[in-house]
C-alpha cells in the first residue's frame, strides 16, 4: 500500500494520486526549488538538488556460499539478460561487481547509487554498504509496519508470519528508545544465506574523532561525550550490540554535537552465548567489561593528540586495573568530575546571569526496573549539565478556513536576539514573545477583540522589558487583565451587551534563554514537543467539560453535555474579578519544537494524529518551519476547516553550557 504523505491515507500501490486529499503519488516538490521531481528521480532536474529518499544498505553473506541478491541487472550489452528470481544466483567467477542503477531487490524497489563491491563466495562472513535510492518511498515496507503496530519482530502478512533478520530486530527493539542515537531501520530481507538491512543514511555526519580534534572543544563537551557511551553501553548490552561503540568511524554526531551510531554492529553470537552460559563472570572477565570504554577513550586522546586532563587520566587507569567494573561506578565518577568543572566555569557576560542561571538538564537513562546488576539501576546517578540556547526560530500562519467569510484570529510575534561569539566562547541570548487570539462577537468584534488583545500585550512587554526582567506570574497576570480591560471598556463603550459582546481567547508565551512562561485564557492551546516526550498539551482549555472532569467526573459524561465546549472564560465579555489566567512556567532543557494553535487547528486531535508527519520533522534545524507550518494549515483545512485556522511555531534548539568550562587538555 502507499501512504499519502500529506494525509496518511492508505492507497493501493496502482494509485497516482491519493483517492483522500488527491496528493500525487508519484511525483514530490524538491525542497529548494519548488519543482515537481519523480519519486524514483535521485536530484532535481531544475536545480540539481538531491531530492530522492536515500538509504544505507548493508548487505551480509553468512557461511561459506554463494551471495543471493534477489534482483541483479547490469547494464553492459554483452551480458545476458538475468531473471529476476530469488532462487537465481550467479557463480562469482561468471558475475562481475553490482553496478551503479542495478537493484538490490527483486521488487526493483531499491537501486544502487554507486557500485556494490562482491567479495569471495567462500569467505566465512563477508559484509558490504552502500547507499541505495528509495524509487517507491510511499510504500510502507515490513518493518515499517513492526514499527506502527509496534510489534518487535514478526509480522502477519495474509496469515503468514515473516522473520526479519537478527540485526534488524536490534533495531526496532531499540527504535523508541533512541530517536537520534540509532539509525531509522527502514527495510529488511533475508534470501538465504544473504541478509540485507536498510537504515537512515549517516554517512555524511561528521566523525566524532573530527570534532574532538578542534582546539575550542572543551573538557566539559569531551565528558559530555563519555558521559553518552555510558548511556548506550547500557541500551545496546540487552540487544548485544555494545561492539557499535567500539569502532571510531561509527561514532557520529548529529546537528546539534550529539553522539550518535552510523550503524549497529552485533557482538559475535559466540561471545554472547559464553555471556550468557555464565552469568556469574565478573565483568573483568567477560568479553565486553566496561573497561573496553577506557580503551577506546584512550585512542579517541591518542588519534586526536590531545592531552588526557588529570581527572580522566585518572579515570582511565583505573578502568585498566579493573578498579571500576560497573557502569554505575563509571557515571559516579564522570558526574564528579563535572560538578567541579562546571563549578570552576566563567560566569556569562549577561548582567543578570548571577540571578538567573540556566536550567540545569539531567541526564539519566530511563531503564527497566527489574533489570539485573550488570551496572544498571533505578538509583543510577545523574550528572547535571546546565543547558544553553543555541538557536531559537518562529514562524506564524492565519488562514480564514474553508468555511468562514472573515477571519477573528489574530497573533504576533515579537522577539531579540543577542549573540556573543569569541574564539573561545560563544554565547547566545534570546527572549520571545508569542501571542495568539481567537476572536468572538462577529464580523468587526471578533476581530477587533483578538488584534486589541494582541497589540495591547505586546506594548505591556516591551515596556516590561526595558528593565532586563524575567517575567513572574504576576506579570503575566497583569499583561492578561490589561488586555482583558482595553476589550472590557470597549464593549462598554459602544453598550454591547448578551452575544454581541465581544471577546477572544488568548495564550501567550514569553521565552527567556532556556526559561519559557505560558498563560492562557478559553481554548487556544499551547503544545510542546520534543523527541523524548513526543507531543504533550501544556494548556487545559477553559470550557465545561474540563471544568466538570476538574471536579471528579469522568470525561466521557463531561463531554456528553451539550454544553461542554462551551468556554467557561475569555477576554472582554467581563471586567477581572470573573478571569482566572492560568499560568505555567517551565524549562527548555531539550530540544523543543513549541506549537500556539488555535481550536481551528487542534480541534478533532488533529495535532495529536499528525504530529509525527507534520511536527516532529520540523525539530531538524535543516527544516523550514515556514514550509512546515504551511503544510499544517493544509492538513487543519482538510481535515477541520471549520474554523478560522492559526499556528505559531516556535523552534528552541539547546546544548550544554560548555563554551567556558575548563580549557583545552
Amino acid at each position: 500500500m502507499l501512504i499519502c504523505p500529506q494525509c496518511k491515507f492508505e492507497n493501493p500501490n496502482a494509485n497516482k494520486f491519493c483517492q483522500n486529499c488527491g496528493t500525487s503519488l508519484t511525483h514530490h516538490a524538491c525542497h529548494e526549488c519548488g519543482t515537481e521531481v519523480p519519486l524514483h528521480a535521485q536530484s532535481c532536474h531544475n536545480c540539481g538538488a538531491e531530492c530522492g529518499t536515500v538509504w544505507w544498505a548493508i548487505v551480509t553473506k553468512e557461511e561459506g556460499g554463494d551471495w543471493e541478491l534477489g534482483s541483479w541487472q547490469d547494464d553492459q550489452d554483452d551480458l545476458p539478460t538475468l531473471p529476476l528470481s530469488t532462487e537465481y544466483t550467479l557463480p562469482l567467477a561468471a558475475r562481475p561487481v553490482l553496478k551503479a542503477g542495478s537493484y538490490i531487490d527483486k521488487e526493483q524497489r531499491y537501486q544502487l547509487l554507486e557500485p556494490l563491491a562482491i567479495f569471495d563466495d567462500n569467505a566465512q562472513r563477508t559484509e558490504v554498504g552502500v547507499r541505495v535510492l528509495d524509487c517507491q518511498p510511499y510504500q510502507i515496507s515490513p518493518i515499517g509496519a513492526i514499527l506502527d503496530n509496534q510489534n518487535q519482530g514478526w509480522l502477519t502478512v495474509t496469515g503468514q508470519e515473516i522473520d526479519i533478520p537478527k540485526l534488524a530486530k536490534a533495531y526496532v527493539q531499540l527504535q523508541a528508545k533512541c530517536q537520534v542515537e540509532i539509525p531509522v531501520i527502514h527495510d529488511a530481507w533475508q534470501e538465504g544465506n544473504t541478509q540485507v538491512l536498510l537504515i537512515e543514511d549517516r554517512s555524511d555526519w561528521p566523525l566524532l574523532i573530527d570534532l574532538w580534534k578542534e582546539e575550542t572543544t572543551s573538557s566539559l563537551q569531551i565528558l559530555h561525550w563519555f558521559y553518552q557511551m555510558t548511556q548506550l553501553w547500557a541500551v545496546l548490552e540487552p540487544v548485544r550490540c555494545r561492539q557499535s561503540l567500539l569502532e571510531l568511524s561509527n561514532l557520529r554526531l548529529d546537528e546539534d554535537q550529539t553522539l550518535a551510531l552510523a550503524r549497529l554492529y552485533r557482538e559475535s553470537d559466540a561471545e554472547a552465548d559464553d555471556i550468557a552460559e555464565d552469568e556469574t563472570l565478573s565483568l573483568t572477565e567477560q568479553p565486553f567489561s566496561v573497561k573496553v570504554l577506557g580503551e577506546i577513550w584512550q585512542e579517541l586522546f591518542r588519534q586526536s593528540q590531545r592531552t588526557q586532563f588529570g581527572a580522566v587520566l585518572q579515570i582511565l587507569e583505573d578502568l585498566k586495573l579493573g578498579k571500576i567494573q560497573m557502569i554505575a561506578q563509571l557515571r559516579s565518577r564522570l558526574e564528579a568530575i563535572a560538578s567541579d568543572l562546571e563549578t570552576s566555569a566563567i560566569p556569562s557576560f549577561s548582567p543578570t546571569a548571577h540571578q538567573h542561571p540556566t536550567a540545569p538538564t539531567i541526564i539519566q537513562l530511563e531503564d527497566d526496573p527489574d533489570e539485573d546488576s550488570s551496572g544498571r539501576s533505578d538509583d543510577l546517578p545523574t550528572i547535571v549539565l546546565s543547558m544553553q540556547l543555541s538557536s531559537l526560530e518562529d514562524v506564524g500562519c492565519t488562514d480564514v478556513g474553508r468555511q468562514r467569510q472573515h477571519n477573528e484570529d489574530y497573533f504576533g510575534i515579537d522577539t531579540k536576539i543577542e549573540k556573543l561569539e569569541l574564539p573561545r566562547n560563544r554565547v547566545y541570548q534570546a527572549r520571545g514573545l508569542y501571542i495568539l487570539c481567537d476572536g468572538m462577537g462577529g464580523h468587526a468584534g471578533g476581530e477587533i477583540a483578538s488584534e486589541l488583545a494582541v497589540n495591547t500585550v505586546k506594548q505591556y512587554f516591551q515596556e516590561f522589558w526595558q528593565t532586563n526582567q524575567r517575567p513572574t506570574e504576576a506579570n503575566m497576570r497583569e499583561a492578561v487583565y490589561l488586555a482583558n480591560q482595553a476589550i472590557y471598556q470597549l464593549n462598554q463603550q459602544d453598550a454591547r451587551s448578551g452575544i454581541g459582546r465581544m471577546g477572544t481567547t488568548l495564550v501567550i508565551l514569553v521565552i527567556q534563554d532556556t526559561e519559557a512562561v505560558v498563560a492562557h485564557v478559553g481554548d487556544s492551546r499551547l503544545y510542546r514537543l520534543t523527541r523524548k516526550r513526543g507531543l504533550e498539551q501544556i494548556t487545559v482549555d477553559h470550557e465545561v467539560g474540563q471544568r466538570e472532569i476538574a471536579r471528579g467526573v469522568e470525561p466521557s459524561i463531561a463531554y456528553a453535555r451539550p454544553d461542554a465546549y462551551q468556554l467557561t472564560q475569555a477576554l472582554g465579555p467581563r471586567d477581572e474579578s470573573a478571569l482566572d489566567p492560568d499560568v505555567e512556567f517551565f524549562d527548555i532543557n531539550e530540544d523543543s519544537l513549541l506549537i500556539l494553535a488555535s481550536d481551528g487547528l487542534s480541534d478533532n486531535d488533529l495535532l495529536e494524529t499528525h504530529w509525527k508527519s507534520h511536527l516532529l520533522p520540523l525539530l531538524s534545524s535543516g527544516a523550514s518551519l515556514e514550509r512546515g507550518v504551511n503544510e499544517l494549515i493544509d492538513v487543519a483545512n482538510q481535515k477541520n476547516g471549520h474554523d478560522n485556522i492559526t499556528a505559531i511555531l516556535v523552534r528552541a534548539k539547546v546544548r550544554p553550557n560548555m563554551d567556558n568550562s575548563g580549557a583545552r587538555g
